[in-house]
């Protein structure tokens, strides 16, 4: 097996709409189209995507409450990890700094879907 590159993950949200906030407006994140007909969302950055799909019940409990970056998560980019924390948090959005001490931070989506964010 040779795999080249990851083409996307899917997340599970409860409300689609906040959701879409959270990655389109707060993360700031690309809406692509997308052909399926279940209700859902996707966004793309740099070629790769993530998908957002409705499920009800939602069960997202961490694993470990006390080091977010200890659970299943996104990871990104930021050209400013300062800027992006304020965005964070001017969003209302929880913010817990990396337990190493290297720059990077772990938030929440609305559904508690763990996203870490460094600056490389």
């Amino acid at each position: 097996m040779n795999i080249t590159r990851c083409l996307h993950a899917a997340l599970l949200v409860s409300d689609l709409e906040r959701s879409e906030h959270f990655y389109g407006t707060v993360l700031g994140l690309e809406k692509v189209d997308r052909a399926l007909r279940f209700p859902g969302a996707w966004y793309e950055v740099a070629g790769f995507q993530i998908h957002l799909m409705t499920a009800d019940p939602l069960a997202n409990e961490l694993y470990n409450t006390e080091k977010w970056g200890r659970n299943r998560h996104l990871a990104f980019s930021v050209a400013n990890l300062e800027a992006a924390k304020e965005q964070l948090v001017s969003n209302n959005c929880p913010t817990q700094m990396s337990a190493s001490g290297r720059a990077a931070l772990f938030t929440q989506d609305p559904d508690g879907n763990v996203i870490e964010l460094g600056e490389l």
